[in-house]
């Protein structure tokens, strides 16, 4: 059978938020933004919340079963556990954040020195590791939120300048990702729809059905325990 992407070419994952207390007592996941990206919170169980900084502010948006809650490129987000939260992120142009377009807030020392930021944004392999990465980012996010409380929107335009310096080196390498992944995506249902135009329905032959397990059902994400799904950009396992 001919491999097809997931819709759209976007990615997935399950999360079950961190219930560690960070330094304002706040149980939850490490604050980041998306410099490319849009990501949606599916939320599948239990409550919680996510506390958003972008240029209209500081706001924290309940989250229980049932709500959507997605966020544009440059909102800083950050998932807060409550009681069992549980959620399934759908991320435009899969392979892009997983290639560095995901931020974390961490202080602007370590955001202005690259080696420094990428060791420690590095994936972590125990609880420890996890919590010092996100108490990190905690560490630079909490500034950030009071500035926003007090109407001082330019240490989070400062954060954004931070960001976009050390993720322009990439960007060579993240164009083929996103022309492989969302924009093949796109192009297809274009070419379906000019071949219906003329009555050609061949691409129904190549039909058919794919299925993923999470091949890390267990790992660390940025905001909790995840599972993730090794599916490439063409949608082959």
């Amino acid at each position: 059978m001919n491999a097809f992407p997931l819709p759209g070419g976007i990615g997935v994952s399950h999360l079950r938020a961190y219930d560690w207390a960070a330094e304002d007592g706040v149980c939850g996941g490490s604050p980041h933004l998306h410099l490319a990206c849009t990501e949606a919170y599916v939320v599948t169980g239990g409550r919680g919340a996510v506390q958003t900084l972008s240029a209209g502010g500081y706001d924290e948006t309940p989250l229980e079963a049932g709500v959507i809650a997605w966020f544009a490129p440059g909102t800083v987000h950050r998932m807060v556990q409550e009681d069992g939260l549980r959620v399934t992120v759908l991320m435009q142009n899969s392979g892009l954040p997983e290639a560095g377009d995901a931020v974390f807030t961490f202080p602007p020392d370590v955001l202005a020195d690259p080696v420094a930021y990428a060791e420690a944004a590095a994936l972590p392999k125990t609880d420890h590791a996890a919590r010092q990465r996100r108490d990190l980012a905690i560490r630079g996010y909490l500034p950030l939120r009071q500035a926003l409380r007090d109407g001082d929107p330019e240490p989070l335009r400062e954060f954004h300048r931070a960001a976009v310096a050390l993720v322009s080196p990439k960007i060579g390498d993240w164009v083929p990702r996103w022309r492989a992944g969302a924009l093949r995506a796109a192009e297809l249902t274009g070419a379906h729809l000019a071949a219906l135009a003329v009555g050609d329905g061949s691409h129904l032959e190549r039909s058919g059905v794919r299925v993923a397990a999470p091949s890390n059902p267990d790992g660390y994400g940025m905001c909790g325990r995840r599972a993730d799904y090794d599916i490439d950009q063409e949608g082959r396992q």
